[in-house]
């Protein structure tokens, strides 16, 4: 009988290829195999693999991410429990996100002794599964870029953190946003909204200026945000809208589901606050307009029409934000003075755009098409109600890079 690693190993072999009859045939024989040693081995390979991943760029809300998509859900519980395994055993410093984003994942680790044994309910064999096609998962997944210091590395704690803030102004613009998608009235929604991107704009600009001064300045970081299907494209639009009217800049990774978003931290805040809600609005927007769409015309195909619908609203609420962030810009020109605020911001600019190329290097465009006339009107028209004009009554009735 082989010991329990050349099982572990034969049936990953046997899961990566084509013949299913072998990966079952190389499962039963995990299945009759000494528990506590196949165990064992699962959770070495498992905890080497995801240790692996942090040094190659990934982050553990990425991995998460991927594993929802591509696994099954107990395998994608299983990585998240792996990860916090992982955590316990990991050498060197370990920034605070870090912790924070397992936090978040609430994955949990008690006891190495029978592991699997112990999640398996009385059905191993699917634990098994779970296992091995989370390892098959996690053993393929490519290198990608490394936006912050992952753990271990003797520069794993920066001072600044892209995606959390504890600032009373960024629970200000939570709470407008939360209202901006929960009501009903759309001049409503679009003063909400737009005071919100007057508040970030606002506090980008205090953000460069004192920066400006620190001893030790801020560097640009990033985040990745999920693009999932379907209508990714159109999903990855609204990221890159969002992110370059706050002075980021964004690339969209189709294959892996994500956009990567690079800029400095109370940007990058903002970006993560406003897209979210974005989402929910454009969404919401275009199932009112499919709605529409069927009771005059009884047309049910919706694909086109829901992409060119999403594709628009993204382009013309990219050009709602600008405008909001170029009046708050002047607004600070005027207060403080071109020559103290241009040269900062413009430098800033430049540190986004090096840090894209570096990352980067190899990064192409793609061309919109507009399939549905119609679907593109609406969508302009969905974003043209949420005009971002603060000052609006409150009850009153492309380009993408990847």
């Amino acid at each position: 009988m082989p010991d329990a690693e050349e099982l572990v190993a034969a049936a990953l072999t046997a899961a990566r290829g084509t013949d299913v009859r072998e990966a079952e045939r190389a499962l039963d024989r995990l299945v009759v195999g000494a528990p506590a040693a196949v165990d064992a081995a699962l959770l070495a390979r498992l905890t080497r693999a995801v240790g692996r991943l942090w040094l190659r760029g990934w982050q553990p809300v990425d991995l998460d991410r991927l594993a929802t998509r591509r696994l099954e859900p107990g395998a994608a519980r299983l990585l998240r429990d792996t990860a916090a395994a992982q955590r316990r055993d990991q050498r060197g410093p370990v920034p605070a996100w870090f912790d924070d984003q397992l936090a978040e994942l609430g994955g949990r680790w008690d006891d190495d002794a029978d592991w699997l044994t112990r999640r398996a309910d009385g059905d191993r064999i699917t634990a098994l599964r779970d296992a091995v096609d989370a390892l098959v998962l996690v053993e393929g997944l490519p290198p990608i870029a490394v936006l912050r210091p992952p753990p271990g590395r003797p520069d794993a704690t920066p001072r600044g953190d892209a995606g959390k803030s504890g600032s009373r102004m960024l629970d200000r613009v939570r709470a407008l946003l939360a209202k901006a998608e929960s009501t009903t009235f759309p001049a409503e929604a679009e003063a909400l909204t737009g005071k919100a991107q007057e508040l970030m704009a606002r506090h980008s600009i205090d953000a460069a200026l004192l920066d400006a001064t620190a001893e030790r300045p801020d560097r640009p970081s990033g985040v990745r945000i999920g693009t999932d299907a379907p209508y990714a494209a159109a999903k990855a639009l609204l990221v890159q809208e969002v992110a370059g009217a706050n002075r980021c800049e964004s690339v969209w990774s189709d294959d892996l589901g994500f956009a990567t978003v690079l800029g400095f931290p109370a940007d990058l805040a903002a970006v993560e606050l406003l897209h979210t809600s974005l989402l929910v609005q454009a969404t919401s927007a275009m199932l009112r307009g499919r709605g529409e769409r069927r009771s005059k015309s009884g047309s049910r195909r919706t694909k086109a029409y829901d992409e060119s619908f999403l594709n628009a609203f993204a382009l013309r609420i990219g050009e709602r934000l600008r405008a909001a962030t170029e009046a708050a810009g002047q607004e600070a020109v005027a207060a403080r003075g071109a020559d103290a605020l241009l040269p900062v911001l413009a430098a800033r600019s430049d540190a986004v755009r090096e840090r894209l190329d570096t990352l980067f290097p190899g990064v192409t465009r793609h061309r919109l098409a507009v399939r549905d006339a119609e679907g593109w009107t609406s969508g302009t028209s969905a974003a043209d109600r949420a005009s971002l004009d603060a000052d609006a009554p409150a009850r009153q009735q492309v380009r993408g890079r990847r």
